[in-house]
């Protein structure tokens, strides 16, 4: 592996003039009198940004803070069985003795943007609270990093990246943290390259087996009673699987069809991700310019749209059981109400050695963005002085 290279995000300006042709091009579809959400994003909304994407908002502004804010960098990474990629990613090293590498993962619809709130608060946080040196992926195939060109990139070989990322930056002991397919792929990297590199696992999306496939776990979950929390969980976990889990069959089954609305339709491409960002949070109030910066960078990424969906097929095609990546490490959750992944706790008894679980009071899927200090304070308490993680990791003095 080469040394690293420092990124730039710069958008050629004949990109910015195709997207705003294509915005002034756009064709909206008839909506139904008296709907709200219920038949998909309303079509006041998507005309909204539409018009703001092509009249108001500034992409070069927005890049700009962006490059800022977040140290950026590329570097190859060799994958097994697939060839070289060039990756992307934030590197923020904190200046506090003591800090702790960690490395942050992030989903679908999200990217490496996820890192942003919670950045500052890891590297540089109050005094005698714990210190984080922060790596955040851009997952292959989503942001700047180059996209995979063969079949079977799944979550097992974006876990072989992240973890080579980590040795290549010289931190041959970590911790991870990650939500959506964050989740699964900081678990894999934790069940594969711990308790040696990896000391200790912390997600805020906690996704377990049904127990039903193991008569104890099963038994166990059936004579335990749920919490209030838990019932709500489990209620607007069922909700999503009935009525909002198109675009997961769509990804994981044809993600190729999709894909070329999505790459050719700003305004397809707006209403296919904005529908996420809106739904799964708690109520979190998105201003415009938030939501065209995060739809922006699946615009201008360095693939296009399509290439971050084709996860989603991988996943469901591979031969491998990812239920058999138990963790042996530390293991921290973060329960938010408003998650739409959300399982009795009984379920997720074995999925690492939990030390750690907060349940919240607020917050949806994208805890990062909607709530940053409520994370970042679940990550001061498990890894701090007193916490059930505190000095695993072996830090450089």
């Amino acid at each position: 592996m080469i040394a690293e290279t420092p990124f730039t995000i710069a958008i050629p300006d004949s990109e910015l003039e195709l997207l705003q042709r294509k915005l002034q091009l756009t064709r909206f579809p008839d909506e139904l009198e008296d709907v709200g959400w219920e038949y998909g994003v309303p079509l006041a909304d998507v005309r909204r940004l539409v018009d703001y994407w092509k009249d108001g908002y500034d992409w070069q502004k927005a890049e700009a803070a962006l490059n800022a804010e977040l140290p950026q960098f590329t570097r190859n990474i060799e994958v097994d069985g697939q060839g070289t990629l060039s990756v992307h990613y934030v590197h923020k090293k904190s200046d506090v003795p003591g800090a702790i590498p960690l490395i942050f993962v992030h989903g679908w619809p999200g990217n490496f943007i996820e890192v942003r709130k919670i950045l500052p608060m890891l590297t540089v946080p109050p005094k005698d609270t714990q210190a984080f040196h922060v790596v955040a992926l851009s997952l292959p195939g989503y942001g700047f990093s180059e996209a995979p060109h063969r079949k079977g990139f799944g979550p097992i070989q974006m876990a072989e990246v992240g973890h080579k990322l980590m040795l290549a930056l010289g931190y041959t002991q970590y911790v991870t943290q990650g939500g959506d397919w964050g989740s699964i792929i900081t678990q894999i990297i934790a069940a594969m390259y711990g308790p040696k590199h990896v000391k200790a696992w912390h997600t805020n999306t906690v996704i377990p087996p049904h127990p039903i496939w193991n008569l104890g776990r099963y038994l166990r979950y059936m004579v335990t009673p749920l919490s209030q929390a838990e019932r709500d969980g489990m209620e607007r976990s069922l909700e999503f699987q009935k009525t909002g889990q198109g675009y997961f069959i769509e990804q994981a089954t044809k993600p190729q069809t999709i894909g070329y609305s999505l790459t050719d339709s700003p305004a397809g491409l707006l209403a296919w991700i904005y529908e996420k960002l809106f739904t799964l949070t708690d109520s979190y109030p998105w201003t415009d310019d938030e939501i065209l910066t995060w739809i922006s960078i699946y615009w201008f990424s360095r693939a296009g749209p399509t290439s971050a969906g084709r996860l989603y097929y991988e996943n469901r095609v591979s031969t491998k059981d990812l239920s058999r990546y138990s963790v042996r490490v530390h293991t921290g959750f973060s329960y938010f109400p408003q998650e739409v992944i959300r399982p009795p706790k009984t379920w997720s008894r074995y999925l690492g050695k939990i030390v750690q679980e907060v349940e919240h009071e607020k917050g949806g899927h994208f805890a990062a963005w909607e709530v940053p200090e409520l994370l970042v304070d679940d990550l001061r308490k498990m890894f701090g002085k007193g916490g059930p993680a505190y000095g695993l990791v072996q830090v450089k003095a």
